[in-house]
Parts: structure tokens; sequence; C-alpha cells
């Protein structure tokens, strides 16, 4: 996933950042303990690519971003995602995972099923974990069983999940929400 460029930018929820190519985004990146930390995750996680102004249609992924993340519902599914190294079963995960709505959620046996693989709960966790497109991948709407919040590898872990359900509205299948 070779990335052509990076930046951060300001959302409800802090500091993310993006890098792209030249047919996608190669990742996505949710807040660390301020916009320096972000920055300096991003050079880490994208070696040799340049901090610069985005392209036009970057900026509008962006835009949709910070839309999402102030609450306004936006499933994204039509943002190209870079799944080159990404390995075969995360890329499932994620297929599956971004199909959920926002302000819905699946626990991690939902995904696992719905990807052919009963009893994979715990490997389709370790694939959320690993997400390199959080939030566009939308790894906070996948819970554990029993309304349990799960694991969550963002700074700020669960806390950071809770707070991006929230401002969703989340529900939990055809229950009420969770926060309202």
């Amino acid at each position: 996933m070779a990335a052509l460029g990076f930046c951060v930018f300001e959302t409800a929820i802090g500091h993310c950042g993006i890098a792209w190519g030249e047919q996608a985004l190669t990742g996505v990146q949710l807040p660390r303990t301020g916009e320096a930390a972000t920055r300096e995750c991003m050079r880490r996680r994208f070696p040799g690519a340049p901090e610069t102004d985005p392209p036009p249609a970057i900026q509008a992924v962006v835009d949709r971003i910070r839309a999402s993340l102030d609450g306004r519902h936006d499933p994204m599914l039509d943002v190209a995602l870079d799944m080159s190294g990404v390995p075969a079963f995360n890329q499932r995960v994620y297929e599956i995972t971004r199909a959920i709505p926002p302000g819905r959620t699946l626990t991690y046996g939902e995904v696992a099923a719905q990807i052919g693989e009963p009893g994979a709960a715990r490997a389709v966790g370790q694939a959320l974990g690993h997400n390199p497109f959080a939030p566009v991948v939308p790894c906070h709407r996948v819970l554990a069983a029993r309304s349990g919040a799960g694991g969550f590898s963002a700074e700020g872990g669960v806390a950071t999940k809770l707070r991006m359900l929230q401002i969703e509205k989340a529900q939990m299948g055809s229950e009420p929400g969770l926060f309202d």
C-alpha cells in the first residue's frame, strides 16, 4: 500500500489522518493523543509519503469523515480502499463491517457467521484490531456478545468506541438505541 500523500484533519473526536494512493485510500487513522501524535503515527505508517494538502477527491472523503463523526450518517460504501497487503480473511471481515449501517451494530460472532466462519469471533476481533481504514470501515459498530462493547484498538479504547456509537445514536439489532 504505497501512499502518495497524507494529511491530518480535525474532527469532532480529535485529529484524524488519511493517506491516499493513485486510485484509493491507503489508510485512515482515528485520533491519537493530539494532532502531533496523529501526525507522527501517519509518518510511521506511511514512511516516505509527504504530508500535503489532499487532492479534491480526498478532501471530499475528509469532509464526509468529519460529517460522519459529527453525527451525520454516511455509510461511505463508495469510498475506494486499497486492500493490497490486507489478508483475505480481514478483507471479508471489512466487507461485512462496511455494510453495517450507521447507528446499527453486529456482534463479532454475527460477523463471523456472515463470512461463513461461525466460531471465528475472536479472529474477527483480531482482524478489526488491525483495521487500517477506521472509521471508513466502521469497526466501532462491532460489539461483543450480550451487549458488551468488546475491545477497541483506537486511542482511548472502549471509551472512544462508545463515544462514536453515541454520536451515531447506535441501536443493537431491533432493540431501542443504546444511548436514547
